[in-house]
């Protein structure tokens, strides 16, 4: 098993960037790279609520995967579940991964560290790191506007 580690800085305060990650509207925003479009989102962000997201690549395919929260710590932490209902890396199968977001202020805004482990070879790493990676980077760019996001 393996994991990665994405580090972002954001520049909004941890309150409004821990509301973008757990509000049905803030995940609508940013979950799904450019060329992975969220489709549905279900969010019960709490300890024992769950989620669940829809997405589909390029090609037409639709993914969907879900999981519990096991910690939701305004505005500083989440932990989550993760595993595919269909679609996905064939190689996740029906495997359960863990997502660890951690949320810190700096100046300027907040620093969020992302951590997808337990996922199966270096194929899926990759994989999940690109998805990881756009979806983080609509995430960045939602903030980047000071006249529609307060800091």
């Amino acid at each position: 098993m393996t994991s990665l580690t994405l580090v972002r800085r954001i520049a909004a305060r941890p309150s409004i960037v821990f509301e973008a990650l757990t509000t049905q509207d803030g995940i609508a925003a940013w979950w799904g790279p450019d060329d992975l479009p969220l489709l549905t989102s279900e969010i019960d962000a709490r300890v024992g609520g769950g989620y669940r997201v829809r997405f589909q690549t390029q090609d037409g395919r639709e993914h969907e995967v879900f999981g519990e929260y096991l910690e939701v710590n305004p505005p500083r932490r989440i932990v989550m579940t993760w595993r595919y209902a269909f679609g996905g890396e064939p190689e996740e199968g029906e495997a359960t991964s863990r997502i660890e977001i951690e949320v810190a202020p700096f100046d300027g805004g907040s620093e969020l560290t992302f951590t997808h482990s337990g996922l199966k070879n270096p194929a899926s790493v990759a994989s999940h790191t690109h998805g990881w990676t756009g979806s983080l980077a609509k995430l960045v760019r939602l903030f980047d506007d000071p006249w529609k996001n307060p800091r």
